[in-house]
C-alpha cells in the first residue's frame, strides 16, 4: 500500500511538473498558421516569426506581397515582388507609418479588458476569453493563454499590454483563431535590410504606386 502510495505521489509530481513546465515554455521562433474568418469566407495564414520580427506573404493579383513588422519598435518593411513585370521594391515603414496604416483599418489603442471566466483549449493552449474596446469604443473578444509565451505580430501586435499570449481574438474585420504552432528557424528575417534584387523606394512612393497615396 505504501509502494501504491509513493508511486502516486511521484506520479503527481512528474505531472505537476509537465504542466510547469509547460506553462513555462517560451517559443521565440518559427511558423504560426492561424484561420481569419470575415463575412466573405474564411482563409490560412502564415506569418512567420523570429523574435520581436514577423513576416507574412500575401498575393495581389500577379504580385507577391511580403510585409515585415518589429513589433518591439513598431517599424516595418514591405516587400513586393512581381516575376511577370520583373520588378522588386522595398519600402521600409516608419512607426508613424505603422501607426496611420493601424488608424486607417481601424485600429488603435484597445482598453477595458475583462476576464469573462469562460476557458477552452485553442491550438492545443489553455485558453480564457476576455472582453475588450477597441479605439472606437466597440466591444470585442481576445483569448489568452498562460500555457506559452509566443511574441507578438503582424496580427496580435496590438494586445501588447495583455497578460498572456493571444490565441483568439474578434474586431471589426471578423476573426483570427490561432490554429498551428511549429518552432524551427527563421533566418534573415529583418525590417532594415533590403533583399538582395530588391529596389528600395519610400513608403509613400509605394502607396503612389499602389494607389493608396493620400
Amino acid at each position: 500500500m505504501f509502494k501504491s502510495f509513493k508511486t502516486g505521489v511521484i506520479a503527481v509530481i512528474l505531472i505537476s511538473s509537465a504542466a510547469f513546465a509547460q506553462a513555462q515554455k517560451k517559443i521565440s521562433e518559427g511558423t504560426l498558421v492561424y484561420t481569419m474568418k470575415n463575412p466573405e469566407g474564411e482563409m490560412e495564414q502564415k506569418i512567420k516569426f523570429s523574435g520581436e520580427i514577423s513576416k507574412m506573404e500575401l498575393q495581389a493579383g500577379p504580385a507577391t506581397i511580403g510585409i515585415l513588422n518589429d513589433s518591439k519598435n513598431g517599424t516595418g518593411l514591405v516587400l513586393v515582388d512581381v516575376p511577370v513585370a520583373q520588378m522588386q521594391k522595398a519600402a521600409k515603414m516608419s512607426k508613424a507609418d505603422v501607426d496611420k496604416q493601424n488608424e486607417t483599418l481601424g485600429g488603435g489603442k484597445l482598453s477595458d479588458f475583462k476576464a469573462t471566466g469562460e476557458k477552452q483549449v485553442i491550438a492545443t493552449y489553455n485558453a480564457e476569453k476576455y472582453t475588450y474596446k477597441n479605439a472606437a469604443g466597440e466591444s470585442y473578444e481576445v483569448w489568452l493563454t498562460t500555457d506559452a509565451e509566443i511574441p507578438l505580430n503582424l496580427l496580435t501586435g496590438e494586445f501588447k499590454d495583455v497578460k498572456g499570449s493571444v490565441v483568439k481574438f474578434t474586431g471589426k474585420g471578423g476573426s483570427v483563431t490561432l490554429k498551428s504552432v511549429v518552432e524551427g528557424k527563421n533566418e534573415g528575417l529583418s525590417v532594415t535590410a533590403i533583399p538582395k534584387g530588391y529596389e528600395e523606394i519610400t513608403f509613400e512612393e509605394l502607396q503612389a504606386m499602389q494607389g493608396g497615396g493620400q
